[in-house]
């Protein structure tokens, strides 16, 4: 990063991919980030659903299972990095090892022990389950940023949680005041 740009902490902010941004994994994007420091960042996408289920997960880990909903919730892909780890984002209550406070009562968790208690309906109300997650090295996200391939704002969880994953990178413009249908690939000069 050059020493005159300022450094502008994302954590806790959606970025979400314009059409410029070339990579297939990334067209339509949202990814809601988790930390960032000098140093790099790291984010999981919350709108990318793989065609697994939470069950799948729960059973390959010999965990048991009482809770119904695992069966219908859907298993996300996180980021191109470390698909093989998995990634709870959560609202607070119980904090389980590995948790980590990303802002306001929202954690991000990797731990066995949250999924146990998912798979027993004891664990958090709202959860998004990944598996990898989105990673940047030192300047790298901030020169995307500048390049036009994302856009960012300020995170809303209910866009996380409660909002329809094929709505979610319409959302995230909105929060801009941004209508998707006049987003162009093409960008432009003064």
């Amino acid at each position: 990063m050059p020493e005159d740009q300022k450094f502008i902490n994302l954590v806790d902010s959606f970025i979400f991919a314009m059409p410029e941004l070339g990579s297939p994994l990334f067209y339509r994007s949202v990814v809601y980030i988790c930390e960032h420091t000098a140093e790099g960042a790291m984010g999981i996408i919350i709108n990318r659903p793989l065609d697994i289920q939470l069950n799948s997960i729960l059973e390959k880990m010999q965990i048991p299972i009482t809770a119904t909903d695992v069966y219908k919730q859907p298993v996300f892909l996180g980021g191109p990095l470390q698909t093989q780890r998995g990634f709870v984002l959560h609202h607070g209550g119980v904090v389980w090892p590995d948790s980590v406070l990303i802002k306001n009562d929202l954690y991000i968790t990797s731990s066995k022990e949250i999924l146990q208690a998912i798979a027993k309906a004891a664990g958090p109300k709202q959860t998004l389950v990944a598996l990898g997650f989105s990673g940047w090295g030192a300047g790298q996200l901030e020169q995307e940023l500048l390049d036009n391939a994302w856009l960012s704002v300020p995170a809303d969880p209910k866009i996380i949680f409660e909002t329809p994953v094929e709505k979610r990178w319409q959302a995230a413009a909105a929060l801009l005041k941004i209508d998707v249908a006049f987003l162009t690939g093409q960008i432009g000069h003064a």
